[in-house]
């Protein structure tokens, strides 16, 4: 599956590598046709199989964990909480999924810089867009942050939606960040350096009432 936000680059390469082999050859049509291949790539949506289970925190994208560390979070939780960064490459999918079933109780969009998504500072400067998620047991809060190469965040989301577990509800085009926070009490099952895959790794885990 392709996310419908790549059809439009998809179409200008795949055109611009048809008219470039028709009026200057073939070989000066390789590079459209190369980029236009990887756009596709980059741009897919894969169907992954989920098992629900309310106890625990899936990864929201795919990547590679760059810190997970202790926070006070001013905004949602008011207090304590774990956060883990996950730097995507432009070579993962950068679709976003939801970690936990729950209602979004907080959504908040910040313009911001284009520093790469890798940087410390970058989710602090950088264009993003934080989802709260809250259900009888738990809240978690999901914040996409674009890279240098990013232009644009998508979310199909918004304040009041019933979310499920391992649902498809955004991404970032290009390079990027998403990170999430956790109560403090969580059982972290991730360590910096670590890779994740969105709706599948297991990041964290309830501590039993």
């Amino acid at each position: 599956m392709i996310a419908k936000e790549g059809y439009p680059y998809i179409a200008f390469l795949t055109i611009t590598a048809v008219a470039v082999g028709v009026v200057f050859g073939v070989p000066w049509s390789i590079a459209p046709a190369v980029l236009s291949v990887y756009v596709t790539y980059f741009f897919r949506n894969p169907n992954r199989s989920v098992i629900y289970d309310p106890k625990l925190i899936l990864a929201p994208a795919d990547g590679r964990v760059m810190s997970v560390e202790t926070i006070f979070e001013d905004q949602f939780f008011h207090g304590p909480a774990i956060k883990v960064s996950i730097f995507l490459s432009i070579f993962d999918v950068h679709i976003n999924r939801i970690p936990v079933e729950g209602t979004i109780k907080y959504q908040k969009y910040t313009c911001g810089k284009l520093k790469p998504a890798y940087k410390k500072s970058a989710p602090l400067e950088n264009e993003r867009h934080t989802i709260g998620l809250e259900n009888e047991k738990t809240k978690i809060m999901i914040t996409q942050v674009a890279g240098v190469l990013a232009r644009r965040i998508v979310s199909w989301v918004a304040l009041g939606d019933e979310v499920q577990q391992g649902q498809r509800y955004g991404m970032i085009k290009f390079s990027s960040c998403t990170e999430i926070i956790m109560p403090a009490d969580v059982d972290v099952f991730v360590a910096k350096g670590e890779r994740v895959k969105g709706g599948k790794t297991i990041v964290g885990r309830l501590c039993e009432e």
